[in-house]
Order: structure tokens, then sequence, then C-alpha cells
């Protein structure tokens, strides 16, 4: 087990020799000479400890040591380093924990003493990796379809994905741009009876209008100049599956005619062509305008409204849903750090106040794009706020966050249901005050901790999700 597995990293073969044998009872070890041996090691048979000599013969002073540490923490985050240093290396040696070493210790300190060090360090790997492994088990209570959540607004959504995924009926969700509209349309038809065929997804507002009619239905060869051959539209390229209507809103009067007449009878004509196509398709539409607006002032067709909006979806902006955006960050952070090889470990306390304090007017692409752009960016192992790189002209108090927006109007509701949910929001709002310390938050609420253990369990609420990183 990694736990048991040692890395020895030395360029001088009696000092390895030496070590393996000293350990050899303890651990499966394993030996490299040099920054390259040290890696494919790492990465071969991925130990959980590693022993590592800060200055390596022939390389610049500290570099290659320091060098070791980040590649190897970058292909296991979790590793155990402990740093061997001179008696004249301990700011290197330093700088080594900052990076993410675990301990450091001299190079004459008794062996006894360091197979010590090193069981700890090995009890503790064993510990964490289990930890890592509950935690991924249990944040599968949070996705859906590939969607992380945690919110109410946003359960809520999934119970009626749930409930609706397997009717046939034509569906219209609503919702500001970059909130995940594709997303739940996907989720809809992963769940359907139609799930082993097509979805089809097509933006109406970015597709020309003289070309749009085509994209939709399809054209026949000659029907217009450049029509070299007959081709099917989107609509029969989802045969059998789910076309997703992406800003109906933009749709042109005649547009909305072809699409009104295919929900009445279910046939379609190609442009240039005279013979009906019958089909099976499922439409799923979704808008960021407001069509009650288009149908007052006559935009958009009324009977049109009726048959796609069966059932709707109404997906809730991202400053509303303040318990996701951690969460959502975190998964990101991850995403990217695999694309681009990158090594960072999470957010730094100032960076977790902004990304929960600020409001997000671009929702989750926003976020997803500014936590993107911090990965790439960021000097140290966690993002600081200013790798995020929020608009000034978005911010308030000195440019840090966004102030959070007027809160609306009290709609009537269930008093048992208004407490929960008030009960629910001042837990995770304590929890993100104090990053996850749950005394803290118990103090504040001015309940015991078992009280509050009790109310997290109730409200389905997990204090590891606002923990602050590693290293913090």
């Amino acid at each position: 087990m990694p736990a048991k597995t040692l890395l020895i990293v030395d360029d001088e073969e009696a000092i390895r020799k030496q070590l393996d044998w000293a350990f050899k009872n303890d651990f499966t070890v394993f030996t490299a000479a040099d920054a390259a041996g040290a890696i494919a090691a790492v990465k071969a048979h991925k130990p959980g400890l590693m022993l590592l000599d800060l200055s390596l013969t022939g390389e610049p002073w500290n570099v290659a040591g320091l060098e070791i540490l980040d590649d190897a923490l970058l292909v296991n985050p979790n590793l155990k380093a402990v740093v061997l240093t001179g008696h004249d290396e301990r700011e290197n040696a330093l700088k080594a924990i900052e990076r993410g070493a675990y301990d450091f210790c001299s190079k004459t300190i008794p062996i006894d003493e360091l197979r010590l060090i090193l069981r700890r360090a090995g009890y503790l790997y064993a510990l964490e990796t289990e930890m890592l492994l509950l935690k991924k088990k249990e944040s599968g209570k949070h996705e859906f379809e590939g969607i992380v959540a945690m919110s109410k607004p946003m359960l809520d959504v999934f119970e009626t994905v749930k409930r609706i995924a397997a009717t046939d009926v034509s569906i219209l969700i609503t919702g500001e741009s970059g909130t995940g509209k594709e997303l739940i349309a996907r989720a809809i038809h992963s769940r359907s009876p139609r799930r082993s065929a097509p979805f089809v997804p097509i933006n109406c507002g970015a597709i020309p209008e003289n070309l749009l009619e085509s994209e939709l239905f399809g054209h026949e060869r000659g029907s217009f100049t450049g029509a070299f051959e007959t081709r099917p539209g989107k609509f029969e390229t989802a045969d059998g599956g789910t076309i997703f209507l992406d800003e109906i809103g933009e749709l042109t009067p005649p547009l909305q005619v072809k699409i009104l007449r295919f929900l009445q009878d279910r046939f379609i004509e190609r442009v240039g062509g005279r013979e009906p196509i019958k089909l099976d398709v499922r439409i799923i539409a979704a808008t960021n305008r407001d069509l009650g607006t288009m149908l007052a002032d006559g935009t958009f067709r009324e009977d049109l409204f009726y048959r796609i909006n069966t059932v709707s979806v109404a997906l809730p902006p991202l400053r509303d849903r303040a318990e996701d955006v951690l969460l959502l960050a975190t998964r990101f952070l991850h995403r990217y750090n695999r694309e681009y090889s990158r090594g960072v470990r999470g957010f730094g306390e100032n960076a977790q106040l902004v990304l929960s304090r600020y409001a997000w007017p671009g929702n989750v692409r926003e976020l997803e794009n500014r936590v993107k752009r911090a990965v790439i960016m960021a000097a140290g192992k966690l993002i600081q706020p200013e790798d995020l790189d929020l608009p000034a002209s978005e911010t308030t108090g000195g440019g840090a966050v966004q102030a959070a927006p007027a809160a609306p109007p009290i709609e009537p509701a269930p008093l048992k249901e208004a407490r929960d949910e008030l009960e629910r929001r001042l837990v995770v709002a304590a929890l993100l005050r104090y990053r996850g310390n749950v005394s803290a938050a118990a103090e504040i609420l001015e309940v015991s901790r078992p009280t509050l253990h009790d109310l997290m369990k109730k409200h389905d609420v997990d204090p590891a999700n606002y923990r602050a990183p590693r290293g913090k």
C-alpha cells in the first residue's frame, strides 16, 4: 500500500544503500539518484512517502530538490515528502515546507528518529487517503447527471427533472445566461426513454436568420444558391431523440410558425421540399428572455408558447445559490488542474471570501472562466484574489468583492418551511465565515457542537465543503 511505500532520492549511492538497508523492514523501498529517476519512480510505484535530499550534487543550489518536490506533488498531491537538509539550508527547507513538504530534518538525524517521522507520515497519508475516499463518496450526494449542487433551489430543480424526464412532454427551461440550461436539458434527455437516441442542440440566436431554417429543417438540392446536395436538418438528425432549441426567443415569426406546425402534426418539410417527413422528436426549449413580455408586444406567438411550455423549469442565478459557489469552484479547479497539468491545491482564505461574496452576474459560466484563469495564472499552490481578476467595476469595498443584491420581497410560505430554510442558511453562513470550523460556527450560532451536528445532518450540510484548503 502507498502508505508503506518509500522513495529515497539522493545522488550519493552509499547513502541510498544505507537508507534502503535501514528502512527495508518498515517500508517497500525504491531509490532514485536524480530528478528524472525520481519522477519516473513516483509515477510507476505511486509511493506515499518520499525522503528527499534537497541539494543534489552537480545541480544549481537547491533547484533540483525543489523541482522534484513540485513535480512529485503534481503527480500525487497527497504525497508526504520529508526533506533532508544540511546545517546551512534551513531557509530553503522552509521554502520546501511552503511548497508542500511534510517535514524537514538534518542529514545527521539518528535513523531511529527518522524512522519515527516516516511512520507518522505514513499513518497520516493512510488517514488522509481514507478521508478523501469518504469525501468523494459523500460528494456523490451533491452530484446529479454531472451537475454539482447542494443548494435548495438546485435540489428542487433536480427533483423536477426526475419527475418529468420519463414523460414525453415539451419543456421550457428559463434562466439567466450562464446558469446551465443546456446541462439541465441533457440531464432530462439522459433520464428519458430516448437516452440511447441523439440529443441535438442548436442555438437559435447564433445562426443567421437566412440559414437557420435550413439548419433546423434541412433543404433539397437546388432549393437555393449553393444547395448542391440534399441535406437533412437538425430535426431529422434528432429523430427518435431530443432537440434542444436554445434561445428560442430569437426565432423569427415565420420559423415560430414552422415549429408550431411540427408540434401540432409532427411533420416537417425541408426547404424547397414538397413531401412532408414524419418525425418522432421531443422538444426542449430554453431562453434567457422574458417570453411574457414578448407575448404582450406580439414578438412571440402565444400558441407556440403554450405548446413548448407544457412544463417549465426555472434555473436560479448563482447569486441565489451561495452554498454552491465553493463546491463548483473546487470542481472547476480540479478539472483545469488536470487539463493544464497544474499543481494548484485550492483557494486561499481571502480568495474563498471573494468567491462567496461576489454576486456572479455571469453565473456559473463566469465562475468557471474565473477559476480557469486563476489555475493558469496562480504563482503559488493556493489561488489568491488577484488570480481571479474580478472586474473592479463590479466590486465594492476597495475592489474586493461585489455587494450582494438587495433581498427580494418575502413571499408567503408555510412557517415551518420558512423556519427550516432560514435555519439552513444560518448554518451555511456560519460555516462559510469560519471555513468549516464546527466549534467556531457553533459558538457564533450560540448552540452546542452536538446541536450543530444535528442541524447539519438535518439539512444535509457537509462542513468539509467549507474548510480551508490544505496548507492554509
